[in-house]
Order: C-alpha cells, then sequence, then structure tokens
C-alpha cells in the first residue's frame, strides 16, 4: 500500500488516499467492460486522469457482476465530447457525457467540487479526484479503479469500512438527506442486498427524515421502485422502508397490506423468479414484477355478470389506485392486470396485442456500435447543413424535460 500526499498550502505535505496495489484487492481488468476500459485508455493517452468508480466497484468487491460501469475523469464534458465520435453531452445544469455502444451506455463524469458550504447551491463547479471523492453519498461507493496500473484509490477509508461491513455517509448527515431525498432509499437498499450494516446516526438521519422523500419527484421514485422489484429482494427492501417510515409516502396504499400472507408469498416468489432468471440470463418482465405486487390485493365482484373488457377495467384502476403515487407505463401496467386476469381465467380477445401496440418503441441510436474496446475510430468529418429556425407559433408551449434539481440526483453512482 502507497499513500497519496498533497501541499496543504502551508509548504506541509498531508496525506490524502491511500493507493493499494493489483496485489492488494480483487478489481482486475478482465471483471472491467471492455468499452469502459477503451474510454479510459483514450481519455488518458489524451493527458486526462480517468478511473472505473462507484457501483462497478463496489459489486466487485463484493464479489458480483456489475451491470453498469461508470467513469468520473478530470476532463470537462466538452473535453470528452471531442475525443469520442460517439458521445453525448446531457443535462443542462449538471452536465455529464454518455457514450453510446450500441444498446450500452457508458457514463462519464468530471470531478466535482466540494464546497464547504454544500447549501450555498454552488455544487456544479469541478474539482479535483480528492474534491470528488468526499461528493460521493456512501464510503462503499467511494472507491476509484485505475485499470492501466491497476491501482485502488481509496480517500474515505472505504475499504476498512467493507472489512468492518458498514455503510458510512461521506456527506453531513444534516444535509445529504435534505440535498436528495433518494439515498435514504438507497442506505436501505444497499443495507439489504450487501448484508452491511447502516451506522447508527445514518439510521437516525433516515427516521428522521424520511417525510423529506415528499419532495422527490415521481418519476424518480418509479424508477427506484423499478430496481427495487429487479433486485431479487424487493420483499426485504420494501418492509425496511416501512421499519423506517418511508413506504407510507411511497406507497401509501400498499404499505398497509404489506403483512398480509398472500403479499408476503407472493413477493418472495418473485425475488426466487429474478434470482433464478439472473443465474439463467432470463430477466423477469416489469409486467411480472408489478403483477407480483398487485395480484394478492385485487378483488373482482359480480365477475360472472362483467365482461372481459369490464374487468380489465376494473381491474386497471384498482391496480392504479395500489401502486399511486407511482406511475410505471401503462402498457406495463395493462400486461400486469392481464395476466391476473388469465390466473382467473379470464382472456381479453385483443388486451394484450392492444397494450402492446402503444407500447413505445424504441428508435435505433445511430451513435453506438457494438464496440469500439479494440479499434481507434477517426471521426469523419461531415458537411454542416444549415439549421431552419422554427417559427414560435403565438400561445404554443413547448415541453421542456425535466432536469434534475440537484447534484446528487445526477452524481449519485
Amino acid at each position: 500500500m502507497f499513500i497519496r500526499y498533497k501541499n496543504d498550502g502551508r509548504g506541509r505535505s498531508v496525506p490524502v488516499a491511500k493507493i493499494y496495489t493489483q496485489k492488494e484487492h480483487p478489481v482486475t481488468n478482465s471483471l472491467i467492460d471492455q468499452d469502459a476500459l477503451w474510454a479510459i485508455r483514450k481519455i488518458q493517452q489524451a493527458g486526462g486522469e480517468a478511473y472505473i468508480v462507484g457501483g462497478a466497484i463496489r459489486d466487485i468487491m463484493l464479489g458480483r457482476t456489475p451491470k453498469d460501469f461508470d467513469v468520473a475523469t478530470s476532463l470537462s464534458p466538452r473535453q470528452v465530447q471531442r475525443l469520442f465520435w460517439n458521445a453525448r453531452i446531457i443535462g443542462k445544469r449538471f452536465r455529464i457525457v454518455h457514450l453510446f455502444f450500441g444498446g450500452k451506455i457508458v457514463e462519464v463524469t468530471t470531478f466535482r467540487s466540494d464546497e464547504e458550504n454544500f447549501e450555498d447551491g454552488k455544487n456544479n463547479v469541478y474539482g479535483t479526484i480528492e474534491q470528488d471523492a468526499r461528493r460521493r453519498d456512501f464510503s462503499i461507493n467511494s472507491l476509484y479503479y485505475n485499470p492501466s496500473n491497476g491501482q485502488l484509490l481509496d480517500f474515505n477509508d472505504a475499504l476498512p469500512d467493507f472489512r468492518r461491513r458498514v455503510i458510512r455517509s461521506l456527506i453531513p448527515l444534516s444535509y445529504t438527506f435534505s440535498e436528495d431525498p433518494v439515498r435514504m432509499i438507497r442506505a436501505i437498499k444497499y443495507q439489504v442486498t450487501t448484508g452491511f450494516e447502516l451506522k447508527r446516526d445514518v439510521r437516525r438521519a433516515i427516521k428522521r427524515n424520511a417525510a423529506n422523500i415528499q419532495s422527490c419527484s415521481i418519476s424518480r421514485l418509479t424508477e427506484e421502485l423499478s430496481k427495487i422489484l429487479a433486485s431479487g429482494s424487493s420483499y426485504e427492501i420494501l418492509m425496511s422502508l416501512r421499519k423506517y417510515g418511508l413506504l407510507s409516502y411511497i406507497l401509501p396504499c400498499w404499505s398497509g397490506c404489506a403483512d398480509i400472507d398472500a403479499v408476503r408469498s407472493s413477493m418472495k416468489e418473485l425475488d426466487r423468479r429474478v434470482l433464478e432468471g439472473k443465474e439463467s440470463g432470463n430477466a423477469v418482465g416489469k409486467e411480472v414484477q408489478l403483477y407480483a405486487m398487485i395480484k394478492p390485493l385485487m378483488v373482482f365482484d359480480d365477475s360472472s355478470e362483467m365482461s372481459p373488457d369490464e374487468l380489465f377495467h376494473d381491474g386497471f384502476r384498482q391496480a392504479k389506485v395500489l401502486i399511486s403515487p407511482m406511475t410505471p407505463p401503462n402498457y406495463e401496467l395493462e400486461k400486469a392486470v392481464d395476466l391476473v386476469l388469465s390466473d382467473l381465467g379470464i382472456k381479453r380477445s385483443r388486451g394484450r396485442r392492444s397494450a402492446e401496440a402503444r407500447m413505445a418503441r424504441k428508435k435505433p441510436n445511430g451513435m453506438g456500435r457494438k464496440s469500439a474496446a479494440n479499434e481507434e475510430l477517426a471521426v469523419v468529418p461531415q458537411k454542416k447543413r444549415k439549421k431552419r429556425k422554427k417559427k414560435a407559433v403565438r400561445g404554443e408551449r413547448i415541453a421542456v424535460p425535466e432536469e434534475p434539481r440537484t447534484l446528487a440526483e445526477e452524481h449519485d453512482l
């Protein structure tokens, strides 16, 4: 192990990080996505720093296979974009770069500055890797891996936390959960999925700030619920959320029924199927996940006197109430209701087809190839096209996509 030092401005060298060599940690290049390695190599060749960070390193440390690989770099988003033909900058207040490789995205984020006063709003200033490490949410997400030399950089004593199996907040608890209340959900999810223990001050802060979850956008909470249902530990996570007082805000109707034996059995069966699907490579559909939530709680009165379409509309209304205020895509919820009706021996003649017909079709993304890891791609200059200015129509309202309100919404990995 080595120690990384920096000058404190008074001529003294102070330690800022522990650097572990390849023999001292389990992260290797063979466990890293080849396109992410290719992107890091390109950035480093251009003179920038670049590391694999966040959840990918956490999963490898736990002996798991990561789903996504995120990169942190010293280059600005515009500098990164100039290096890659398949890059797209997203966000207005918090700009990050997405590198497209077919259906896969590698996210590249510039090091963020940590202001001494987090509440002053100056949280979109670029900084150094030391400052960026202090802006991570929890210590287990704050390790940086350099594929070029196999070194693992630890600025927050994260490796000892892995050994002690604890989850510690890096941002002051007086501010972190008010800045981004979704961190409370993530903390509980990490506790369940890793088996680690939340530190006592984190547990207290979650209970104290539980009501703040109401300030989050419904779209973000719906996304978090989707991740929970696909985790393979959904029932345990949801029960932990209820224990800390969060579930009554996220799923107020469903929360009151969570102790029913049929609900417990349905959710545990879903978790079993999800875990089996991960091992076999057959993912469980979103509609099956929603079906597991709503099926034990749906009741149909006088079903013999109702047509299949009337039963479907009644079931869809019940499902919307049960998962309110969450807003998964309607076609997924329609499929879930169709599965419930199918259990009762009722099938709509065109129900499933109509649901799938309204499914949003994915447009092919021309920016990415299957892989660019083993080739250097030259950017071919293209002819500039004159852009026509679109005339504004009086009274017309232009839809603006919702942007993250805080740095945490973009930066948490």
